[in-house]
């Protein structure tokens, strides 16, 4: 097994990567022996990669995809020096252009308002759709965690929470709001108990959903609703975070209901509202009222 495939491997069966993890750590070190040509990448060093850095960057890869693939490369070199392969890593001081953070797209409480409360004709489907839908908002879940839900106790109605399997095989456990509660309820009693099936959500032919069939679902439900605006699974989760935090401010909630591990990746949510604390900031500061 080559030196590339043991690192790949590791990270899958060590480091619990998800398939979409490997996969672009796989397309990383694809480019990397590209661009070195007959070179071996193990033996590469800082001006060769600076190089070749540059050069995606000339081609027109963004700031944001290079610093994604140096990632990937820093993560490899990182790995090798591990394995006493190299004495230092050589990607190491190696950085991509800065880059505006672009802040996730998250819905008005209004929006979400109307999109949830949509009534769509009675059927099976539009029932599964309703239960799903409601869930991503009122718990924060990510596509791949909703998709992946049994009907073996991982949502307990009676207590108002869900567990999920997270990134990384991390479990953790959410409230879920009444109106989900009830949606997902209304879901069981037309789904139907006897299928082999474990999946919580499946489509017409007794089969668990798949990811991108959700977002069908959704994209499907949006257009019907009216907003005008494209939805997709992660805008839910992004409503569910910069809604409880403009109610809560809680940041550390938010964070391990979202499953985040770094406290950065839920601060960008404090962006969202600034409109919205700067309009109560108005209101409330005695030096801010007008007289």
């Amino acid at each position: 097994m080559s030196l590339v495939e043991q690192f790949l491997a590791e990270l899958a069966h060590q480091r619990q990567a998800s398939p979409h993890t490997i996969l672009a750590y796989r397309r990383d070190l694809n480019l990397l022996s590209r661009l070195a040509e007959s070179t071996p990448i193990v033996g590469l060093q800082s001006h060769q990669l600076r190089r070749f850095a540059a050069q995606c960057h000339a081609r027109g890869l963004s700031a944001r995809s290079l610093a994604r693939t140096l990632s990937g490369w820093r993560a490899w070199y990182r790995w090798l020096v591990r394995r006493g392969e190299i004495p230092l890593n050589p990607c190491e001081e190696l950085h991509a252009p800065k880059q505006a953070r672009p802040l996730p797209k998250a819905l008005s409480v209004d929006q979400a308002q109307a999109l949830l409360e949509f009534k769509q004709p009675p059927s099976k489907t539009t029932c599964c759709d309703r239960a799903m839908f409601e869930l991503f908002y009122s718990s924060g879940l990510r596509l791949s965690e909703l998709a992946n839900l049994d009907c073996d106790g991982a949502v307990d109605l009676v207590g108002g929470e869900v567990t999920v399997m997270g990134k990384r095989q991390k479990r953790r456990t959410v409230p879920v709001g009444r109106k989900a509660v009830v949606a997902i309820e209304a879901w069981l009693e037309v789904r139907q108990a006897a299928l082999d099936e474990q999946a919580l959500f499946v489509g017409q032919k007794g089969k668990r959903l798949s990811p991108r069939t959700i977002e069908r679902h959704l994209e499907r439900w949006t257009l019907r609703c009216g907003l005008g605006i494209h939805v997709h699974p992660h805008m839910l989760r992004h409503s569910f975070a910069s809604h409880v935090l403009q109610s809560s401010q809680d940041l550390r909630a938010v964070q391990e209901m979202l499953g985040h591990t770094s406290l950065g990746s839920t601060q960008i949510y404090t962006h969202l509202d600034f409109q919205h604390l700067a309009k109560v900031y108005d209101l409330a500061h005695p030096r801010a009222k007008k007289k």
